[in-house]
């Protein structure tokens, strides 16, 4: 079973659907020791074939559009945070204190981009709130690295030791990690078919999600990317954040694109954040599992309350397990699963190429959320689906249709099993150049990554550049 075979298969999708992608591969997209490329490609493709599939449905259209997938476009989405500029100026990426700190023992890594999360590390090390890096590598270089990890885990920070494959496997979380699927999707009762109506007869573009209103509550990477998409398919998204956690400025500019922005306490302001859930179509959330259910955002408490809702849920360990409630980031998993160690050693560790286990999964969940509404359009139902970083790194790492490392290298596009996508080779990928756009917005002049998720009549871009953080009223439009 083939990379793509095996994400689309995840998704609940007809293997006849496979006929209509075509991939173009591009040697050098992605560099990795593990297989990135392939997965990053399945993820798009499976996407952009969800996407498809939902707007031929919606148009009465017996035959799915044709989908592209080009390797040069999915390396520069998969980068899109490093390669955006605003008016000229590069991202910032990475906080001083989120990095890889030798130990007495090893290596850990920390995550501190939020202040808060400077100030929970911080205070695990028994450090002021001003302490400088050398302070901290000082502090570190007399601890062991399972000793910081739980240490700044207690205090509601993140950090997570180093670990080799091996390492991992023998986990408990890892053995919960793999016994669940890619992706999980669950009918949550028996809401009656949504009728999805047609498109505009004078629309010139197939928008699969137009008309849909989308609650986001995600941050940081997989989730607003998965929203990101969904909003470039047609959708109202409506980001709604806590006043005062406010998202990274570089972070909020890559992924805002096609979204309205509002800040809203959901104690206080309960009664509108009500009338937001009422006539919503879906909700994303991605915060720590959990950390939302006070609010009656646990997936069957909204179907209750909102039948015939689309509940999509990201985290970065998954929802079960004793890592079930942490907290976590891309990079982090990286260090816990062993990718690191696989991509570097354990004497320096590595990093993959792109943030793929955040891309990644959020073009699986978008995928999911558009399937997910294709089912309920003939089969009815609240639906379930839900997606874990660490999961998404088991498949890298362990799963079904990707080529290990060591296995022998595969040409520049996807082999057969099952249906057939047609292939073709491009030219080496030599940078994203050919796959950026500037875009005059509020926030300035942005250079961005175009759109990765391409199909035959689909959108090429956002519908409207992101807007400050906060900007909008918490109401849909």
């Amino acid at each position: 079973m083939t990379t793509i075979t095996y994400a689309w298969s995840a998704l609940g999708g007809d293997p006849a659907r496979l006929a209509r992608l075509t991939t173009v591969g591009r040697e050098g997209a992605l560099p990795a020791r593990l297989p990135v490329r392939q997965l990053a490609r399945a993820c798009v493709g499976a996407c952009a074939l969800a996407a498809a599939e939902l707007a031929a449905h919606r148009a009465g259209r017996a035959e799915v559009p044709g989908v592209l997938v080009d390797d040069g476009a999915v390396a520069t989405a998969f980068h899109s945070e490093r390669v955006l500029q605003v008016d000229g100026r590069a991202p910032t990426l990475f906080a001083p204190l989120s990095r890889f700190w030798r130990t007495a023992d090893g290596w850990v890594r920390t995550h501190a981009n939020y202040p808060h999360h400077r100030v929970r590390l911080l205070g695990a090390l028994g450090l002021p709130a001003d302490a400088s890096a050398e302070e901290v590598a000082g502090r570190l270089a007399e601890r062991s690295a399972r000793e910081t990890e739980e240490a700044v885990l207690g205090a509601g920070g993140l950090a997570v030791a180093l670990r080799t494959p091996r390492e991992w496997r023998a986990h408990p979380q890892a053995a919960e990690v793999a016994a669940r699927p890619l992706v999980e999707r669950a009918r949550l009762d028996s809401a009656p078919a949504r009728v999805l109506p047609p498109p505009d007869p004078a629309a010139t573009v197939l928008l699969p999600a137009a008309g849909l209103r989308v609650l986001d509550l995600t941050r940081v990477l997989a989730g607003p990317v998965a929203t990101r998409t969904l909003a470039l398919l047609g959708a109202d998204v409506l980001r709604v954040d806590a006043p005062w956690l406010p998202e990274l400025p570089d972070q909020h500019a890559d992924t805002g694109f096609g979204k309205r922005s509002a800040t809203l306490d959901l104690t206080a302001g309960r009664n509108t954040f009500e009338e937001l859930l009422r006539t919503a179509d879906v909700v994303v959330t991605g915060y720590r599992p959990g950390a939302l259910d006070r609010f009656g955002l646990a997936p069957r408490a909204l179907a209750e309350r909102h039948p015939g809702l689309v509940v999509a849920q990201v985290s970065a360990w998954g929802g079960y397990g004793p890592w079930g409630g942490r907290r976590g980031f891309d990079s982090l998993v990286q260090v816990a699963t062993g990718i690191a160690v696989t991509e570097g050693s354990t004497d320096r560790p590595g990093a993959l190429p792109a943030q793929a286990l955040d891309h990644g999964t959020g073009y699986l969940l978008a995928a999911a959320v558009l399937r997910a509404l294709t089912e309920q359009s003939y089969d009815g139902g609240s639906r379930l689906v839900r997606l874990a970083l660490a999961r998404t790194a088991h498949w890298l790492t362990e799963g079904t249709g990707v080529r290990r490392a060591d296995q022998a290298p595969e040409p520049g596009v996807i082999q057969p099993g099952g249906p057939r996508p047609t292939a073709a080779e491009g030219a080496p990928y030599a940078g994203p150049d050919a796959w950026l756009a500037e875009t005059d917005g509020p926030l300035g002049r942005l250079r961005h990554a175009r759109p990765a998720v391409s199909f035959a009549g689909g959108p090429t871009d956002w519908a409207r550049p992101p807007v400050p953080w906060g900007s909008d009223p918490a109401t849909w439009r």
